[in-house]
């Protein structure tokens, strides 16, 4: 809804837009707490959560041990912030004392075009991180 000052007005509900996004977020005080055990669970665990929500479509996540990236494109209803509270929060509710997030998070937008370059950088972050070859633009949290 829109205020104009005297009427309240609804927001056109035809849009089109490309919205891509990285996201990371790290473990409490970087932690190792995402384990060998844990990381298919909550990796699932957010993939479900970003593919059930109307508006977001899931592209990719990967991470190491105290911190996880993701990429999707997201429509202009979803609110950023809330939103990603909400997954940090669901995802720590759901596997209780065993993961514990930092606050906040980083979030990038990116063109179309680098999609590819963008899931590829996700699913090679051990080794980016072994070789220090991190992007760290698409590391930082705050």
């Amino acid at each position: 809804m829109v205020n104009d000052g005297s009427t309240l007005k609804t927001m056109s509900k035809t849009y089109y837009s490309e919205i891509n996004v990285h996201v990371t977020w790290h473990t409490k005080n970087n932690s190792r707490l995402i384990t060998a055990e844990i990381q298919p669970l909550l990796y699932g665990f957010l993939k479900d959560k970003i593919v059930t929500t109307d508006g977001a479509y899931f592209h990719g996540i990967g991470g190491i041990e105290d911190h996880l990236h993701i990429s999707m494109s997201v429509a202009p209803k979803i609110h950023f912030d809330e939103w990603f509270g909400q997954l940090k929060g669901s995802s720590s509710h759901e596997f209780g004392k065993a993961l514990e997030w930092q606050r906040g998070y980083g979030v990038v937008s990116f063109g179309t075009k680098d999609l590819k370059w963008v899931l590829e950088y996700i699913r090679n972050q051990r080794e980016h991180h072994t070789k220090g070859t991190i992007f760290e633009r698409l590391e930082r949290i705050g």
